[in-house]
């Protein structure tokens, strides 16, 4: 196989082909649904605005659909896979395909989750189709820990799309929202229909982009502004006075951190931004 544009990347016969002769069959538990749609790739790669300069990590590469449309797009591609079979099929598929970008490529064999160094320059983006049960989690983790990741796209299903792109005052907006936002500028940048998968999964899928900013400036910790985001959406019917509670000590307690941050404390987690969430974690008493 030469490793021209045109024939380098996976079609559906070649995916098959591949998992058939690894023995791979997806797996439900780990929520793997592999990319087959040359097309669709591509227009990931173009929608994260990959740049020839850049180092991206990938994470759940699968069988390398993604990850061959990135190598032909990006500097250096880091891909970072806890399955055993196909992180140790993935090198040899680059190999075949892409000959000329095997120098350029590194795989991390592991759980994304528990990965706090990477081989090779530090990544500027992060690409990822992510396992549908982890893909909150890997995210925020990914961000936390490698501060250089600048933009980053991120195909999850479409309901936690929606929870990631939400603003306050939407009635999906919650945890996940406030949190990516801590990090970046969010938002929704497109659908995935579900015959780009194999196999197909039974919820659709979307698009998120991610741009770093800087964080709020704010004298609390991370860790402390997180932790009234997940105490404020814990019972998020709840007006904050009661929801803080815990938090503060005392519903009084949390009236007047409340207050102290100029937040009415009748108001609800769905109803702050992540600088008043800030704002309220510095006035802990």
């Amino acid at each position: 196989m030469s490793g021209t544009e045109s024939d380098a990347l996976l079609g559906p016969a070649d995916v098959r082909e591949l998992a058939a002769a690894l023995g791979v069959r997806p797996t439900k538990q780990r929520g793997q649904n592999f990319v087959i749609d040359a097309n669709t790739v591509r227009r990931i790669v173009r929608t994260a605005g990959v740049r020839p300069d850049d180092t991206v990590v990938e994470v759940g590469p699968g069988l390398g659909s993604l990850t061959l449309a990135l190598l032909e797009a990006a500097a250096h591609v880091t891909a970072i896979e806890i399955d055993d079979v196909l992180a140790q099929a993935l090198p040899a598929t680059v190999v075949a395909r892409l000959p000329q970008k095997a120098d350029h490529f590194d795989l991390v064999h592991s759980d994304a989750m528990a990965v706090t160094e990477l081989p090779g320059p530090p990544p500027t983006a992060l690409v990822a189709n992510l396992p549908y049960n982890v893909a909150v989690p890997v995210l925020l983790h990914m961000l936390a820990t490698f501060p250089g990741i600048e933009r980053t796209l991120v195909m999850v299903q479409a309901e936690v799309a929606d929870r990631l792109a939400a603003g306050p005052g939407s009635k999906v907006y919650g945890v996940p929202s406030v949190k990516a936002n801590w990090y970046a500028d969010v938002k929704r940048a497109g659908a995935i229909g579900r015959n780009v998968f194999w196999p197909a999964p039974n919820v659709d899928s979307g698009l998120v982009a991610l741009v770093r900013r800087d964080p709020p400036r704010t004298a609390a910790s991370r860790q402390e502004v997180f932790a009234v985001v997940d105490a404020a959406f814990a019972q998020r019917r709840k007006t904050l006075r009661a929801a803080l509670a815990g938090w503060a000590g005392s519903a009084g307690a949390a009236e007047a951190a409340l207050v102290a941050a100029g937040v009415s404390p009748q108001a609800r987690g769905e109803a702050l931004t992540v600088e008043e969430f800030a704002a309220v974690a510095e006035h802990k008493p």
